[in-house]
């Protein structure tokens, strides 16, 4: 389970817009050189304005602020925005424009789904958490609750590996638009730019000290830790691998708290086989209608499931959008990723990962929480004494994915 961890990493985990916003603008506003950002969603209103603020003062006074967003996700910045970014010379980009034909091209599912931040190339936040506010939802409107989501701040080595990785996406973004412009001496240059970019943010390094806080004083010194990703070329299968590994080596538990929770094969078969040998595993999954194939494919998948011993809650009083796992407190992640096919075979995807038991610690406590007062237990029994026409919608919906899947050419 150990693979690819360094020591000497400062981690602190942030539950919710309302914990990681403040955190992030205090970063922003502490930024003398760079600020890169990318993110699903960006809404422009209420909590998450803050952070768009933050870029717009960074770049009056001079810092490099770069943001990316995803066109699914994010179809446009307001016009607004648009010309307050363009004064404060904030640059932005949006990953992969649909174009209109939209998504009926299965290459454009590959979608930019990480959220990150890195200051400075020192200081990096990375998680589950969109810059939405946390009571609003792009599909069930103004939430009674707050959303359950997290996000990790993190100090150390591994954050140069973060910016070296945004960057590469950055400047590929610019070399390809200009690409389209015919301009290709200045996608040359883009290119070049990157190299040298890169270079230039290793050598210089300025200290940090983020503020204090964050959920139940969760901030930890000289964790082990790793950045891994999930792309299209290097890193197909990176975080795939490093669940199935710690769920492999689970002796006591696994706990897992995961908004789109549609495991393929290896994942399913890894869970039972862990419940065989006397694993406790618990799942926290969304308990929110939002779209068809969201709610109704992970039906069957369930009940597969529940029959093996697998306990599994929905979560009830709001939206849960977490990517979070903790085996044997022993081992524990925070991210983007969904264990669903979208994520796992898809998008563009980034986790923190740790041994840290006091990090892991931390999370388990924060799942045990939501998991004893919020949770609404799933039972096989229930899922089969559902009217007929609801049962045929899961076989319909998880019919419809595997087609999907096979038309990508992807098996899962």
């Amino acid at each position: 389970m150990n693979t690819g961890l360094r020591p000497g990493h400062r981690l602190r985990l942030l539950e919710g817009g309302r914990e990681l916003f403040p955190a992030m603008v205090a970063a922003i506003d502490r930024a003398r050189r760079l600020v890169h950002v990318e993110t699903y969603i960006f809404v422009f209103a209420n909590a998450a304005l803050a952070v768009a603020e933050a870029l717009e003062r960074a770049a009056r006074r001079g810092v490099e602020v770069r943001l990316v967003v995803d066109a699914v996700g994010t179809p446009e910045v307001p016009a607004e925005w648009q010309r307050r970014f363009a004064e404060a010379g904030v640059r932005w980009r949006i990953y992969a424009p649909l174009g209109w034909l939209g998504l009926l091209i299965p290459s454009r599912w590959r979608r930019l789904h990480r959220k990150l931040c890195v200051v400075d190339g020192v200081v990096g936040f990375c998680g589950g958490i969109n810059l939405i506010d946390d009571r609003d939802d792009v599909v069930l409107g103004r939430l009674a609750e707050p959303r359950l989501d997290y996000a990790v701040e993190v100090s150390g080595p591994l954050v140069a590996e973060m910016l070296a990785t945004m960057e590469r996406l950055w400047w590929r973004l610019q070399a390809v638009g200009r690409v389209r412009e015919r301009d290709f001496r200045a996608a040359w240059l883009a290119v070049r730019a990157g190299q040298r970019g890169r270079r230039r943010w290793r050598a210089r390094s300025p200290s940090y000290e983020s503020g204090a806080g964050g959920t139940a004083g969760a901030v930890v010194h000289g964790a082990a830790a790793a950045v891994l990703w999930r792309d299209n070329v290097r890193h197909r299968y990176d975080i795939e691998q490093a669940y199935l590994r710690a769920i492999a080596a689970a002796q006591r538990e696994v706990f897992i708290a995961n908004a789109y929770f549609i495991p393929g094969r290896r994942l399913r078969h890894a869970l039972a086989d862990a419940v065989a040998r006397g694993v406790r595993v618990r799942l926290l999954v969304q308990g929110k209608y939002e779209r068809f194939l969201q709610y109704h494919a992970p039906r069957p998948v369930h009940a597969w499931l529940l029959k093996r011993g697998v306990e599994i809650r929905e979560y009830a009083p709001s939206s849960l959008h977490a990517k979070v796992a903790v085996v044997d407190e022993d081992w524990a992640t925070v991210g983007s990723t969904n264990l669903d096919p979208i994520s796992l075979l898809l998008a563009r995807e980034a986790n923190i990962v740790t041994t840290d038991r006091r990090f892991a610690r931390h999370v388990r406590d924060r799942l045990v929480h939501w998991l004893g007062t919020a949770g609404a237990a799933l039972e096989v029994a229930t899922l089969q004494r559902r009217p007929w026409h609801e049962r045929a919608r899961d076989w319909v919906a998880f019919a419809v994915m595997r087609v999907v899947l096979f038309l990508t050419g992807h098996r899962y």
